[in-house]
């Protein structure tokens, strides 16, 4: 039975990683992201949850005879922002990752 005793202390490091990663995946929920887009026209700022929690548009880009470009300039802050809460969670829980061949995670 000397084996049960690696297994145990495993198990022991296995629960302490579970740990962490819950951790930082809530410290990441609680971040705050924001992208801008037409040199700061318009911003999006969303949580590390992937939520979009605000969006502001400068006066000066309202054109009601060009909506096209105000729609551009909100999906590309938008898409920047998700980007980097993407960037973020892979950089953050990646580290919990190394190593191991986990299709699918994260």
């Amino acid at each position: 039975m000397k084996g049960m005793g690696n297994m145990g202390n495993m198990m022991k490091q296995m629960q302490k990683m579970q740990k962490k990663m819950m951790k930082a995946q809530d410290e990441l929920h609680e971040m705050t992201f924001e992208a801008s887009a037409g040199g700061g026209m318009v911003t999006v700022i969303a949580n590390g949850k992937k939520e979009i929690t605000d969006v502001q548009i400068k006066e000066e880009v309202v054109d009601p005879d060009d909506i096209d470009m105000l729609q551009d300039l909100i999906l590309a802050a938008t898409n920047d922002v998700l980007n980097q809460i993407d960037e973020k969670t892979n950089e953050t829980m990646g580290q919990f990752t190394k190593g191991m061949n986990m299709p699918g995670m994260f």
